[in-house]
C-alpha cells in the first residue's frame, strides 16, 4: 500500500487508488474541500513535496487558470494515490475559520 507523508502529521498507509483528499481527511489531516471534490473551489490544494502523481486533469487545469494557482500545487480531490507521496495542505479548516465542506465522493 502507498504511503502519504504530511510534514508535522507523519506518514500513513492508504489503499491504492484512494482520493488524496479523503486519505488526508480520514487520517486526521486538517484540509478544506468546500465544493465536495468537484475541482471548483480549489480549497483542497496541496503543495507537492515528493512522489509520483497522476497527470493534471482538465478540471484542475481549468480551475488553476481561472484562479491563478501556481504550478507546484495540485487539487487533492483530483488525485488518486498510487504510490508514495509527500504533500503539504495549503488551506486548512484551522487557518480559514470555515468548516471543511461536504465530504468528497469516493
Amino acid at each position: 500500500m502507498p504511503n502519504v507523508t504530511v510534514p508535522g502529521r507523519g506518514t500513513f498507509e492508504v489503499e491504492n487508488g484512494t482520493k488524496l483528499v479523503l486519505a488526508l481527511e480520514d487520517n486526521g489531516v486538517d484540509i478544506l474541500h468546500r465544493c465536495g471534490g468537484k475541482a471548483k473551489c480549489t480549497t483542497c490544494r496541496v503543495e507537492v513535496l515528493a512522489g509520483e502523481f497522476c497527470d493534471i486533469t482538465n478540471a484542475e487545469k481549468n480551475a488553476f487558470s481561472q484562479k491563478g494557482i501556481e504550478d507546484h500545487l495540485r487539487l487533492s480531490c483530483q488525485i488518486r494515490v498510487s504510490g508514495d507521496v509527500a504533500v503539504r495542505p495549503i488551506m486548512t479548516v484551522a487557518s480559514s475559520g470555515m468548516d471543511a465542506g461536504p465530504r468528497p465522493v469516493e
